[in-house]
């Protein structure tokens, strides 16, 4: 198991940037396709962007051309860079582990989470 942990949220304004953050203990992280999902209140967790060990990478049509997913084996951390957020993108973000298989947005698939960082954009 690889423990996560996820930081760089906050408040910014539409059209604003951050990065996310998703930090990971455990000698094997370079073995883990890591992705991160997000879940606004009232609605399902939804798929954003996964990498994997290789780098091959996946993205959520809806951030597609906003949001690079990216990481770092040395440093074990996985990145979201966000771009010209909206205000539709606020949400809890969730960074997740998975050691075997294929590239998936499905959450189920993912047996490691961390506990979430909050995004809020202001319109």
């Amino acid at each position: 198991q690889v423990q996560l942990v996820e930081s760089g949220g906050g408040l910014v304004q539409a059209g604003g940037s951050l990065r996310l953050s998703c930090a990971a203990s455990g000698r094997v992280f370079r073995s883990y396709t890591i992705a991160w999902f997000r879940q606004a209140p009232g609605k399902e967790r939804e798929f954003v962007a996964a990498i994997s060990w290789g780098g091959a990478t996946d993205t959520a049509d809806s951030v597609k051309r906003r949001f690079t997913i990216s990481r770092d084996n040395d440093k074990n951390t996985v990145y979201l860079q966000m771009n010209s957020l909206k205000f539709e993108d606020t949400a809890v973000y969730f960074c997740a582990a998975k050691q075997f298989g294929a590239l998936t947005p499905l959450p189920n698939e993912y047996r490691s989470w961390g506990q979430g960082t909050q995004v809020t954009v202001s319109s």
